[in-house]
């Protein structure tokens, strides 16, 4: 199974490393671009993912992810920046490597990158009580 549709909406995700094209080493150990099959460039970013939790609970430990981007996101994603994912999607991988050993995860993908939007700011409070306008 590829490309299965995961939604991370109750999940901050925050830039650690801001999107850049995608690369690897060919034969030659020189940095070459990735593309699709189609030729089109893809982009990488690193995230961290943190569990959004009500007011008071603590949230488990989040994790930095590695998000293969299929479109160029633009400029404007600096790191520490809360972003989130347009049709964010999981691949598992398992690849055995030369020597025996089997190496295991799951790969994210995303067509693109748009920023988050800011939480909701509470209420003010007048004298009254109620809420200001």
């Amino acid at each position: 199974m590829r490309d299965l549709p995961v939604v991370l909406d109750g999940y901050k995700l925050t830039v650690v490393e801001p999107p850049a094209p995608k690369t690897r080493q060919d034969s030659n150990g020189a940095d070459v671009p990735v593309t699709d099959r189609d030729g089109v460039m893809q982009f990488v970013v690193s995230l961290f993912a943190k569990l959004q939790v009500q007011a008071g609970q603590r949230a488990p430990k989040g994790e930095e992810i590695k998000v293969t981007l299929t479109a160029d996101p633009g400029e404007g994603f600096p790191e520490d920046a809360r972003v989130q994912l347009l049709d964010p999607k999981i691949s598992p991988y398992s690849i055995e490597s030369p020597d025996g050993r089997t190496v295991s995860g799951i790969a994210f993908k995303a067509m693109g990158l748009k920023h988050a939007h800011p939480a909701p700011q509470p209420a003010r409070r007048g004298k009254d009580g109620e809420g200001e306008q």
